[in-house]
């Protein structure tokens, strides 16, 4: 009888021990990725540093193998960690780029020739609000150098209309150039993040060039003149005029109108 009670207390003994890990590996695979990234916080590890092991996140946060890796490949999806086949796992630039992913996606999910506000045009009121106030702010700090430099990308946005090529990417770079000043690092992720999708879009959907380059080089020229002359308003009516452009040619585009 004594052996049987020691070989039940023991058994016991051993149940108890192993409930609290059985409880963390029901724990949902959300929860392990907000553990893991708590624990990045917690460390201040900077993108490109080293993660612990996988054996060490296990001891540290109480789980499995395969809890550990499908909380990380989930991570991974997200940017905020990088896994490096035969090197190990280490903390992600934290990018944009599944924003990106999604937007891109849920707005070609969404039928966008409905009315003037389909996805697309949700995603362009986004970006106008976002630059309407912005423009406020660096009206008051651009200096004469940084307004030389957009007027130079003006004259390089003209130049290629007139020979015909396209020229998006400089369209771009004044969007970029124009808010440099701020120091903000989030203004160009997120400006850039709405253009990629934009651009993608239109890619997938066969757009054509832009069928008034003469008026886009304009509009672009009249936001740099109100800036130059320190007219907050005027700069933010132009910009206003420049969406109202792109907003059109959107919706012009999903109508299968050239």
């Amino acid at each position: 009888m004594s052996s049987e009670r020691t070989m039940r207390r023991m058994s016991e003994e051993t149940g108890n021990r192993r409930r609290p890990e059985r409880r963390s590996e029901r724990r949902v695979s959300s929860q392990i990725q907000s553990e893991v990234m708590q624990l990045i916080l917690d460390r201040r590890l900077q993108a490109g540093a080293p993660l612990p092991t996988e054996t060490e996140l296990m001891q540290d946060l109480g789980v499995s193998r395969n809890s550990v890796r499908e909380a990380l490949k989930a991570l991974q999806a997200l940017d905020i960690v990088d896994i490096r086949h035969g090197y190990g796992t280490y903390v992600g630039e934290a990018s944009l780029t599944p924003f990106v992913d999604g937007l891109t996606f849920r707005t070609l999910a969404q039928p966008d020739d409905k009315n003037e506000t389909g996805a697309l045009a949700e995603i362009l009121q986004v970006r106008e609000v976002l630059e309407e106030g912005l423009i406020r702010r660096v009206a008051a700090v651009l200096t004469e150098p940084e307004l030389d430099r957009l007027e130079a990308v003006v004259a390089e946005m003209e130049e290629a209309g007139r020979s015909g090529r396209p020229f998006p990417e400089l369209d771009r770079e004044f969007h970029e150039l124009l808010y440099a000043s701020l120091g903000n690092a989030l203004v160009p992720q997120l400006l850039g993040a709405f253009w990629t999708v934009f651009s993608r879009v239109a890619g997938i959907r066969g757009w054509t060039d832009d069928p008034s380059p003469e008026l886009t080089v304009r509009r672009h020229r009249d936001i740099v003149t109100a800036l130059r002359a320190r007219d907050v308003e005027a700069a933010q009516r132009a910009m206003a005029d420049h969406f109202r452009g792109i907003e059109a040619r959107a919706a012009q585009e999903s109508r299968g109108v050239g």
